[in-house]
């Protein structure tokens, strides 16, 4: 294994090198490496795990589930509590380790780890906010209760982009409904989940509760995941090809499934606009992560009046990035997550082009590195151009023009996706329609960053079901048990 102290982090304990099941670390002959995109250098080796490492995981949270679902909602807070103490203390650490393996800036990797840590907060509370019903019942002698119950044990297949927040946001709201957790990571950004799994132990977190499951054979892995019998619910987030595939394999055992996929995000700003917040509002949604997020802007709307301000304005903005090694003070553009990533957006960008779309800016892979893609404005797009038919998870913003309300709602709604949109307007009666008749899970109004703990997240269409976050986060991790209470007459 790689020295610790090359990673730069003040608690070496967080970096590990193995599953985590039933609270102990697992070994394996065959390991995978772990790679910092900016540069290319292997900087952790862990054990590659496999079919029966899953196994062995369900069956641990399995045997796990009646304990920790028959603790009461404050004791699983006052645990979860530790936990969350324990993310922030450390901040500057799990910050350091996502950045190293996934690229993103140092700022943001702080951001995303306080991010992260607001689920596990947030749900330790919702926990003890699971209320029942009671219902009048159809005559004097019987009584209707409604009572919600954890579901059981929850699987999940998480992403590279945000490796501490899309574990942390699915399994606090599974542990506080009283659910056991195994979760898959991506094997680009294992250290991430693994660190989190130190810190679960530390939090006092009993064995099985929670599992952390590293391994390369993602089809095998995944159908034991999505079809073992002790699996009571499914999440993933991801794509939506590999979603489909999932919950297509989850329908064997007929398992409560909840999927948040890709998006195709519109960016609308009409005439009346603010132009200098919606400048800012297009520059936090589209570059944050190098444009690698599911919810980031993927094409930009903007009404006829204002197109030429606005473009001024947002290019000098977007020229104003600096690109580079994410650990470096002042970076605003890591690397993306492989060159592979880079090529799939340059191709994007090249077959707009070649149809007509013109670069203002960038359009280039970067001097910094083959991972380095430049922040790159087309204008002159169409909607049905790649670049705006296809969902980009790269630095690049298509510019449209439109004319009126009723194109652009037209234009935003027509893709499969629906997970969030974005406009910027003052005008009352146009926000209230436009955010009505926009298609989509989500919407910022006169507002580019969306995503908190109190608010619930998901899409609809092919962007998934269900929702992350919020009180309704917690509707996912429960079951609804009727009760009819009968004999009361005299």
């Amino acid at each position: 294994m790689l020295n610790h102290q090359d990673l730069g982090l003040q608690d070496k304990q967080l970096i590990k090198h193995f599953s985590y099941i039933n609270g102990s670390w697992h070994s394996s002959e065959l390991q995978i490496d772990v790679t910092n995109p900016a540069n290319g250098e292997v900087i952790a080796r862990v054990a590659n795990a496999g079919v029966a490492e899953t196994e062995l995981a369900i069956k641990s949270a399995n045997d796990a589930f009646k304990m920790w679902s028959s603790k009461s909602a404050n004791e699983r807070a006052v645990i979860m509590k530790n936990w969350f103490d324990l993310m922030i203390q450390h901040q500057d650490d799990l910050a350091r380790i996502l950045t190293l393996e996934q690229g993103k800036p140092i700022a943001e990797a702080k951001g995303e780890i306080a991010y992260g840590a607001a689920f596990i907060e947030w749900f330790a509370e919702e926990g003890k906010r699971i209320y029942g019903d009671t219902i009048p019942g159809p005559s004097n002698d019987k009584r209707i209760i409604v009572i919600k119950q954890p579901v059981g044990v929850v699987a999940s297949i998480t992403p590279w982009n945000f490796p501490n927040a899309m574990i942390s946001r699915k399994a606090a709201a599974a542990l506080a409904a009283g659910c056991t957790f195994v979760v898959r990571p991506a094997t680009q950004t294992p250290l991430s989940a693994l660190a989190m799994a130190e810190l679960a132990e530390r939090a006092g977190i009993p064995a099985g509760v929670f599992n952390v499951v590293v391994g390369d054979d993602a089809r095998g892995m995944g159908e034991v995941l999505t079809q073992h019998p002790d699996v009571d619910k499914f999440t993933f987030t991801g794509s939506t090809a590999v979603g489909k595939s999932l919950i297509s394999q989850c329908a064997t055992s007929v398992k409560k499934v909840s999927m948040e996929l890709g998006g195709n995000a519109p960016f609308i700003v009409f005439n009346d606009a603010d132009i200098d917040a919606a400048v800012k509002g297009a520059l936090m949604s589209k570059y944050r992560n190098a444009g690698q997020t599911c919810v980031c802007t993927n094409r930009i709307f903007v009404q006829s009046k204002v197109l030429e301000d606005f473009i001024e304005k947002f290019t000098a903005a977007v020229s104003a990035l600096t690109i580079g090694d994410g650990l470096i003070d002042g970076i605003n553009i890591g690397p993306m997550i492989s060159s592979q990533a880079v090529e799939g957006v340059d191709k994007l960008v090249k077959e707009s082009v070649a149809a007509g779309a013109k670069v203002i800016l960038g359009g280039e892979i970067d001097k910094a590195g083959n991972a380095f893609y430049q922040p790159t404005i087309l204008t002159n797009v169409t909607n049905d151009m790649p670049i705006a038919s296809n969902e980009i998870f790269g630095p690049v913003s298509p510019i449209i023009s439109f004319e009126d309300e009723d194109e652009v709602i037209t234009m935003a709604n027509d893709t499969e996706y629906g997970l969030a949109a974005y406009f910027y307007a003052r005008d009352i009666g146009l926000i209230w329609r436009v955010a009505e008749n926009l298609e989509y899970g989500m919407v910022g109004i006169n507002e580019g960053a969306i995503s908190n703990a109190a608010a619930p997240f998901g899409g609809v269409k092919q962007s998934g079901n269900g929702r992350e976050g919020s009180k309704y986060g917690l509707d996912d991790y429960l079951e609804i048990k009727y009760l009819c209470l009968g004999g009361l007459d005299k």
